[in-house]
């Protein structure tokens, strides 16, 4: 599946979405493999739920072309979901037990038989294989092979207004290699496009915002514009710094030394280390050490332009720059990915557990739920699961479209921030007053309306819902056994009565409006390409925000890693000075901040707009006393990095 990034600058978010799917594995529960017939084991989930027989179109030519992927369950499967679950659980004794990456391979990975089998079981039905590594074989060619090797037909079924190829019938694999094959995947090719091969684009278009500013939340009120919800508003904030988030989140003494975080996204923008390097001296956070910043990327791009490639640069810059400023002695490895689609992205995330590049990884992307199918839930579970078993978490941003209603058509979690095998980050809009005093936080969820022609009152006042914190109940996970419990069953049950996975965890800063400020080099209209800086937001900035909050608490417990962090963020709910109990209307009197922005995105010269941005109001979502479906469990006090000492 295909990521659609959709960039939202300045004021609005930038996340990265992309068609992933979690829920195959639900958490401690194999893929399932059924027996199809005593001569075929069927891969459940590889027959897409689009592909019905009121939208066959035939079947697909004979000579029509193939790629497609063969996970390897490995030795164990279910040993694997068993171990991560009590690795990861701070009641089990074997809490903590984690292994090496060598040893997860050995003790769960595929056995030279099991990849000898399955390549030539392929090789046997005309594929070429094209790739063997240490979780899949990928193989090429027709679509008569392929349908001679999974056992299913090949046909056309229409998905919305455009055709795309899917298995008429759920694929298997001879009976021989049950146990042996997790799924496949590129069956079904919606909505992939061919691959060429590209280099990098140049920056994206320069954005800054108009002031005025806030230095601080409230620290420079509009008093000539008109009021809201009853009295004068604040501008919004320049954008907060690493020593504001520092001190929000109960930093204290800690920095993050000799803890690793690794950053996924795609592509790779060709000016971090400069970039990077400016912003800290210019905001004050510790200098970049040499060998503090690494870069892991592929040895060539593809879909460069469907992806959006530069739009990327600022989702690393951004992921950073804000790991650095709240955790500045941490080491970060970008893992960049070769596109924006799930099989490369499930590359840079096995190249995080295959070399153990770093026990917290902050993942800045992500897609709608309805967008999942098994076949990749399984794959990325999977990796998830072998991160589990070494003491790595992956930490995934919620989504950017609050109950994503009014983007999508339906109200639906993102993916795969809905695995249960991952943390689900959800956002805030953050207040930091004067003197870096933590004031409070709102579920993100934004409201807008323009002042009006005669600049007397705000039009249509609050406005339209244009961005929140991604969050509800999944249709396709089971409940987690760490939520239950904690999580009401009103949000629980939503979807099954026998309880579905809920999103987020955890969360922290996200609204754009009370936002991060980053540098990036940007194209100027003259043609030059310049550093400049602006404000930003998103679950993609709650992410690494929390992934560094996450390696100071790492540091605070002596450097053991905490590993899939659900089980234990769980386990402190409810324990009095760890998590701030994020609310949508903490004050009482109704939140709301003014924006000015430059018309044209660079200067005056093309006008100002004002707008009033009111806060906590995230679509049909709420933040409210207890967990909710915006905050989860609330954002980390100053007493969350403390209790990790205590282990």
């Amino acid at each position: 599946m295909r990521s659609n990034r959709a960039t939202m600058r300045a004021g609005v978010s930038m996340a990265a979405t992309l068609p992933m799917i979690a829920g195959a594995l639900a958490l401690g529960i194999p893929a399932a493999h059924a027996a199809g017939s005593p001569a075929r084991d069927t891969l459940k989930g590889t027959k897409p739920a689009w592909a019905t027989a009121k939208a066959d179109k035939g079947a697909t030519s004979d000579s029509a072309q193939v790629k497609a992927r063969v996970y390897l369950a490995g030795r164990d499967a279910a040993g694997l979901a068993a171990y991560a679950k009590q690795v990861s659980d701070p009641a089990s004794p074997l809490y903590g037990k984690y292994l090496g990456a060598k040893k997860a391979q050995a003790r769960f990975g595929a056995t030279k038989a099991q990849v000898a089998a399955v390549t030539s079981w392929l090789k046997s039905a005309g594929l070429t294989v094209t790739g063997v590594t240490a979780h899949y074989v990928a193989v090429s060619g027709d679509v008569a092979a392929a349908e001679k090797a999974f056992g299913t037909q090949l046909h056309n079924f229409a998905k919305g207004a455009k055709t795309y190829r899917a298995p008429a019938v759920t694929a298997s694999v001879p009976a021989g290699l049950k146990g042996a094959v997790l799924t496949v995947t590129g069956l079904d090719n919606a909505p992939h496009k061919a691959n060429h091969e590209d280099q990098l684009p140049p920056p994206d278009a320069v954005f800054k915002n108009s002031g005025p500013f806030s230095s601080y939340y409230g620290s420079k009120t509009a008093s000539t514009l008109p009021d809201a919800y009853g009295h004068k508003i604040p501008y919004a904030v320049k954008g907060y710094t690493g020593k504001q988030l520092r001190a929000a989140y109960g930093a204290g003494a800690y920095t993050g030394k000799h803890v690793r975080i690794a950053i996924t996204d795609a592509y790779a923008s060709p000016t971090i280390a400069f970039d990077a390097g400016s912003y800290a001296k210019k905001h004050g956070d510790a200098a970049w050490k040499t060998g503090q910043l690494h870069q892991s990327l592929p040895a060539n791009y593809t879909r460069t332009e469907e992806c959006g490639a530069a739009g990327w640069y600022g989702e690393e810059t951004l992921d950073v720059e804000a790991v650095h400023a709240v955790a500045p002695a941490a080491d970060v490895t970008y893992v960049g990915a070769a596109s924006c689609y799930d099989e490369d992205l499930l590359d840079s995330l096995d190249k995080v557990v295959d070399n153990h590049l770093a026990d917290i990884v902050s993942n800045s992307w992500g897609d709608i739920e309805a967008n999942q199918t098994p076949d990749l839930a399984a794959a990325y579970d999977q990796v998830f699961q072998l991160g589990a078993v070494q003491g790595i978490g992956f930490y995934f941003s919620s989504g950017d479209d609050g109950d994503q209603a009014a983007k999508s058509g339906a109200k639906q979690v993102d993916t795969p921030a809905n695995s249960a095998w991952v943390t689900a980050v959800g956002g805030t809009s953050l207040a930091v007053g004067k003197g870096d005093a933590y004031q409070w936080e709102t579920g993100w969820g934004t409201q807008k309306a323009a002042l009006s022609a005669d600049g007397k009152s705000w039009t249509n006042f609050p406005g339209a819902f244009t961005s929140g914190a991604g969050g509800g109940t999944s249709k396709t996970v089971a409940e987690p056994y760490y939520q239950k419990g904690v999580v009401p069953d009103s949000l629980a049950k939503a979807n099954n009565a026998s309880g579905n996975r809920v999103v987020p965890d955890i969360a922290a800063i996200a609204d754009p409006n009370t936002g991060f400020l980053v540098g990036q080099t940007q194209s100027f209209p003259d043609g030059t390409q310049q550093y400049s800086e602006y404000r930003i937001g998103g679950t993609s900035l709650a992410a690494p925000v929390i992934a560094a909050v996450q390696a100071l608490a790492q540091e605070a417990r002596g450097g053991k890693a905490i590993g899939f962090a659900n089980p234990t963020i769980y386990a402190k709910y409810g324990k009095k000075g760890v998590f701030h109990d994020v609310t949508d209307n903490p004050t009482g009197s109704g939140l709301a901040v003014v924006r000015v922005d430059f018309a044209n995105g660079l200067d005056k010269s093309g006008g100002l707009l004002y707008s009033v941005r009111s806060l906590g109001k995230d679509s049909s979502l709420s933040a409210v006393k207890g967990y909710d479906d915006v905050t989860g469990v609330g954002s980390p006090a100053d007493g969350y990095v403390k209790s990790y000492g205590k282990h």
